[in-house]
């Protein structure tokens, strides 16, 4: 049976805002994170889109967003959490170095891009298999694009799509295989289809 998984990055942040690198330190929903999360929540509500669960990081940023987004009940989760960039966090985002990152950040103490992208996988994976049909993830920018990076080769979206702040992406869920079927960004103009 074919099931529905929204992940959805989170809204704007103060550290979005001042371009600093966040991973596993958090900041507050700015006005236009609020904003934003209340557009999302309105494209779901006039979509008739209705989730059996909901689930976002442990980071405040997600849970406010999805709290936005939806009055269900939640569960928070470690594996949805953003890249743990280690020393790196709270710094300026033009620190990072030229992509792939791959295990630059594991030398200050940092996660490896393939420990991010099994660990978004399998979380995702694990949800997916509960008794739900249509759920909804709210993430962080970086876990979303490696989790897209992860199932690339079942999806035929290109990966060169921005993740702006509350970006969804509708993956199909069967056989244990995810495929990316939609994406919707921030403002919900930008809709990328299969």
């Amino acid at each position: 049976m074919k099931k529905t998984l929204y992940l959805m990055r989170h809204g704007q942040t103060l550290f979005n805002s001042r371009r600093k690198i966040q991973g596993w330190c958090d900041s507050p929903l700015t006005e236009l994170g609020i904003k934003q999360a209340e557009t999302a929540g309105a494209y779901f509500k006039d979509n008739n889109i209705v989730f059996d669960h909901a689930y976002c990081s442990t980071s405040e940023r997600a849970s406010d967003t999805l709290e936005l987004v939806t009055d269900l009940p939640y569960t928070r989760l470690k594996g949805l959490k953003e890249w743990n960039f280690g020393t790196f966090e709270g710094e300026s985002e033009d620190l990072n170095p030229q992509l792939p990152y791959g295990d630059f950040f594991v030398q200050f103490g940092g996660e490896d891009q393939k420990d991010l992208q099994l660990r978004i996988a399998t979380t995702c994976q694990q949800i997916m298999e509960e008794d739900n049909e249509v759920v909804l993830a709210v993430s962080h920018g970086a876990a979303c694009r490696n989790f897209m990076r992860y199932w690339e080769h079942t999806s035929s979206i290109s990966q060169q799509v921005r993740i702006g702040n509350c970006c969804i992406l509708k993956f199909e869920y069967e056989k244990k295989e995810f495929k990316l079927v939609e994406i919707i960004n921030h403002n919900l103009s930008d809709i990328v289809q299969v």
